[in-house]
């Protein structure tokens, strides 16, 4: 008798995750498979409610700004959880620290000495000419010389199964609360399940991220004051904000319970003011001082940038991290690990071309049917062309906006994404998916939790996986395969 899971049917173009050519399940799959047997179509989608009730009681919310229903939604989950075996961890783990090893080692030279411009290895005027670039912040010492204390590197699968860095978030990447809750939600629904499959465990992820921010604290004391801050409760990741405050035991705090006297930050309290050591910023560069940044700005902190110069305070991640991410500069960072580390890099990044240079243009925009067009300062999946899927009004309005600004400018051959199976409209279905790991950079090295934020695009033959674009997420599981056999 056939299974309602023996229906799926995987993208003929697309690595898929549980299957090889043919329809054989990968020998990491087998348990879940298995596990999914066990279930008619009716109990797994009790499961499937059982999981959004959890969801929805436990207030887990995002927003999207751009619709006009309402403010937050509950954050889409599927059930069936993404399995990425030990070894293939382990390359991405020594890929990912070798990455952000480089990227502090450049945002700590364009700050100060500037050398890998002054080597020609990166064009000054790449540099120069980005928005998120600071000159406000250039020569600030920061402690240990850490720029990006925590970050979520986008990892995607290719074709032929090989993982590829897509961008690097050194800002305020978000999304951990959701790896957490994923597991935890994961732990209510197949308990049994995850106890045998020896999945690793990521729930030290607060504890790991508090001892990062203490460490970096510019007083040497045993327990400095550590704050996450917060634009407040109508910023579309602000539950979490919450989550991670009440998980490290720390204040959440807004730009007004802040004061800055004395070339110190204080928090306000009903015991009067009190140093605030560590600032673990939510807020964008704009908004953090409006003595420097935006005049406008009622985020932020008047006077902090002045407070963080004298060495008063830590800003984490730290102020002017943007130009490592914008994804013109993106292109250069295999050159930066080979300039500063003289190393190979472990991680590929995705073929990219820029708009500048004219012979790159030509070919992209002869090609735009096959390439993915991407603003370079835009997230969220914003801004970006799907050459494939796009109108022939969408491309003429792109290649124009190309002609009139190219520095604003990427395109990447279009990667078919790996794909992995859901549970989608009572059916197994195949769709695809990215990896945001979370690494943590603090005095002793970079940490990572093993595992990390699947994503996945619901929508049929998508390939945008964000939530603001009607992506969702998964479980992900990094396990042991010493005992496998076979191809995984």
């Amino acid at each position: 008798m056939t299974h309602w899971s023996d229906a799926y049917l995987s993208e003929p173009s697309a690595y898929d995750e549980m299957h090889v050519e043919g329809g054989t399940v990968r020998v990491p799959y087998e348990r879940v498979n298995e596990f999914l047997k066990k279930y008619t179509t009716g109990a797994f989608r009790e499961k499937e409610k059982m999981a959004g009730n959890l969801f929805l009681n436990r207030g887990i919310t995002f927003t999207v700004y751009s619709e006009k229903e309402g403010i937050e939604r509950i954050f889409p989950f599927d059930i069936i959880p993404r399995i990425i075996t030990a070894s293939e961890w382990a390359v991405i783990e020594a890929g990912i620290k070798q990455r952000l090893k480089a990227l502090n080692l450049f945002l700590k030279d364009i700050y100060h000495n500037r050398q890998i411009l002054n080597d020609g290895v990166i064009p000054a005027a790449l540099i120069a000419s980005c928005p998120h670039y600071t000159r406000d912040v250039y020569g600030i010492r920061v402690p240990h010389d850490i720029y990006v204390h925590i970050s979520g590197i986008d990892l995607i699968r290719d074709a032929d199964g090989t993982f590829y860095v897509l961008e690097d978030n050194l800002r305020t990447p978000s999304g951990v609360s959701y790896m957490l809750e994923n597991r935890e939600i994961t732990k209510r629904i197949f308990p049994d399940l995850i106890a045998t499959s020896k999945v690793r465990s990521i729930s030290d992820y607060p504890l790991l991220l508090h001892k990062v921010l203490s460490a970096v604290a510019p007083r040497d004391m045993n327990n400095p004051t550590v704050v996450l801050m917060t634009p407040g409760i109508y910023n579309s990741a602000y539950y979490e904000h919450t989550f991670l405050a009440k998980y490290m035991g720390i204040e959440l705090v807004e730009g007004r319970d802040l004061v800055v006297q004395n070339d110190r930050v204080y928090m306000k309290s009903t015991s009067g003011l009190k140093q605030v050591d560590v600032i673990y910023r939510r807020v964008d560069d704009d908004f953090l001082d409006p003595l420097v940044f935006r005049p406008d700005s009622t985020l932020g902190v008047a006077g902090l940038l002045n407070v963080c110069r004298k060495g008063n305070v830590s800003i984490v991640n730290a102020v002017g991290n943007g130009v490592a991410d914008d994804k013109a500069v993106y292109r250069y960072v295999p050159k930066m690990i080979e300039y500063y580390l003289n190393e190979t890099p472990i991680l590929k990044n995705v073929p990219t071309y820029s708009m500048e240079n004219e012979e790159e243009r030509a070919h992209v925009i002869s090609n735009i049917s096959k390439m993915v067009v991407k603003k370079t300062n835009e997230s969220g999946g914003y801004g970006l062309l799907m050459g494939d899927k796009a109108s022939d009004a969408e491309i003429a309005e792109t290649i124009t906006a190309i002609s009139e600004n190219p520095r604003n400018f990427i395109a990447q051959p279009i990667i078919t994404l790996s794909t992995a199976p859901c549970f989608i409209d009572n059916k197994l279905q195949a769709r695809h998916v990215d990896l945001r790991p979370y690494a943590l950079c603090g005095p002793g090295g970079v940490e990572i939790v093993p595992g990390g934020l699947t994503r996945v695009a619901l929508r049929e033959g998508s390939k945008v996986v964000n939530s603001s674009q009607g992506g969702g997420s998964k479980d992900t599981w990094i396990v042991n395969d010493t005992s496998f056999t076979g191809s995984i």
